[in-house]
């Protein structure tokens, strides 16, 4: 059983810290959220770090149930799992950084659908490591409407 709390806690770390790396290398630019132009519904700035610290930790729990599965799956999962973590880390710089709103808009829909996918692969491992993914598919959808009318918005 130990084995498997540090497997969650590694997965957990590693989403975290893709998470908070990319929020440090961003910080500078994130700052100029607040004079933009946003859409209804748009929440306060200190949700964005309470939501996707919960994200990750979903997320990283997740990915650690697959790992410590014994099916043969769990290798492609896996991949889907970090391909999309790699995907999350990037839209902060192309949003944020190169103010490049539109394009920021159209990668956040690649990554959803990797993370429909790689929750797909993990349900036909676990449903709950799939279940785990979907307060993420959820907020992926409502930072697309973010991120599309910000960039509306503000063009």
């Amino acid at each position: 059983m130990g084995n498997k709390k540090a497997v969650a806690l590694f997965f957990v770390l590693l989403s975290l810290g893709v998470g908070v790396l990319s929020g440090f290398l961003n910080m500078e630019a994130m700052g100029q959220y607040q004079v933009l132009n946003r859409p209804p519904l748009s929440p306060p700035s200190w949700v964005f770090p309470v939501a996707w610290t919960i994200l990750y930790i979903l997320m990283g729990i997740g990915a650690a149930i697959v790992y410590c599965s014994n099916d043969d799956k769990k290798k492609e999962a896996l991949m889907l799992f970090f391909i999309q973590l790699a995907f999350n880390f990037c839209w902060s710089f192309f949003y944020f950084t190169f103010e490049w709103r539109f394009f920021a808009f159209v990668w956040l829909l690649f990554l959803l659908i990797l993370v429909l996918a790689m929750t797909k692969a993990f349900g036909k491992i676990s449903p709950l490591a799939a279940r785990l993914q979907i307060p993420y598919i959820l907020w992926l959808c409502f930072a697309a409407y973010l991120n599309l009318g910000t960039w509306w918005l503000n063009r």
